[in-house]
């Protein structure tokens, strides 16, 4: 691991731009239909009950990362095969997450521009600032945070004001009842995005105090899960249950519809720019995840040089991943949260958690006896 340090608010900006970041992109949550808020809050719930299980893992081994301690809990062998999966499973995620804002830059803002250039472009601006360690991505982090935290609030005070709001498109509230939300939220919220923060088992040992990182991951978690529901709970009110299925984008439709003073509309731009900014920094943390994985699994020394040919292979995996926009939003879907998300997040940690629970209170009671 470089040798770095990260602060407990810079921990927190982290984790609330890596959860916002391509959440705020697609709908979440739409086959519970005007309950998708909730189902978003149930997901947090979920995540935060995840989050605990990273903790306390982290806790048992506070100065490595998960690459190297899953090689204390299973042994040598298997613990680097596991290891291995982990790094392809950040590869890939940072591949789809590339291809998310990729695709919605060409549909939205640059028709006519191939997908290769904007991501080569985003790709190269990711891995300059890989290269610049952890502490310079987390002061990076807070000086963008105060911006999207501004976009936002100009935002919703625009929607307000607006007058484009409808809290009848809310209603009926559970209109299936509890069970298709509950569905839906140990289905899908919970792997996206809340349990995707197992990518911080990579960067909680850079933390400075590490008293307080379970305190500042679950601050960030309940921040990002109650203004992703809010955003969720606003489209709706707004567009309606019925538009929101059908769009690709809710958000930016929401955007669209604000006209204020009969001359303040089609900020697009806006979008553009909190999306670019969360996307960025969700891509640059699992890649970022890769390569320290990668390093450590190998014994390699200067992580930094990976960067390049991490770099290609992440632009080439992001392109190859789908043959067009559809088939990729169908893979996010239907695919991924059950066969890719729910072992890397949910099962192995909590395997993980309980083996290393049973080494550690087995190593507690021989220095009692001694």
């Amino acid at each position: 691991m470089e040798k770095a340090k990260i602060s407990a608010y810079q921990l927190l900006v982290l984790i609330f731009l890596f959860e916002i970041g391509s959440a705020i992109l697609v709908p979440l949550a739409t086959e519970v239909k005007q309950d998708a808020w909730l189902a978003v809050l149930l997901g947090l719930a979920g995540g935060c009950c995840l989050f605990w299980i990273y903790h306390s893992l982290y806790s048992y081994y506070p100065d490595i990362p998960i690459t190297e301690y899953m090689q204390r809990i299973l042994g040598s062998f298997l613990g680097k095969v596991l290891a291995f999966f982990y790094v392809l499973y950040f590869m890939y995620i940072a591949a789809r997450v590339l291809r998310d804002f990729g695709e919605m830059l060409i549909i939205v803002f640059y028709p006519e521009t191939p997908l290769f250039v904007m991501n080569v472009l985003m790709v190269l601006v990711v891995v300059y600032t890989i290269r610049k360690g952890i502490e310079v991505i987390a002061r990076t982090g807070e000086l963008l945070f105060i911006i999207m935290m501004l976009i936002g609030i100009s935002c919703i005070v625009l929607i307000t004001v607006s007058g484009i709001i409808d809290i009848s498109n809310l209603e009926p509230l559970l209109e299936e009842g509890l069970m298709p939300v509950i569905k839906t939220a140990f289905t899908q919220t919970l792997f996206f995005p809340f349990g995707e923060v197992i990518v911080f088992a990579i960067i909680l040992p850079y933390l400075n105090q590490p008293s307080k990182a379970m305190k500042t991951g679950l601050l960030a978690l309940g921040l990002s899960g109650l203004i992703l529901s809010l955003i969720m709970a606003m489209n709706i009110s707004v567009l309606g249950e019925n538009l929101i299925s059908r769009s690709h984008f809710p958000l930016l439709s929401t955007i669209q519809s604000i006209e204020f003073a009969g001359f303040l509309q089609r900020l697009d731009i806006v979008f553009m720019l909190s999306t670019v900014i969360g996307g960025f920094f969700k891509i640059i943390l699992f890649f970022y995840a890769s390569i320290a994985g990668t390093a450590n699994l190998f014994n390699i020394k200067n992580s930094t040089q990976l960067a390049y040919p991490l770099g290609v292979l992440l632009l080439v995996i992001s392109i190859t991943i789908a043959s067009n926009f559809s088939e990729h939003v169908y893979e996010g879907i239907k695919i991924v949260p059950l066969y890719v998300h729910l072992p890397f997040q949910v099962i192995i940690p909590s395997l993980l958690l309980i083996i290393a629970f049973f080494m550690n209170r087995k190593k507690q009671r021989k220095r009692i006896r001694k």
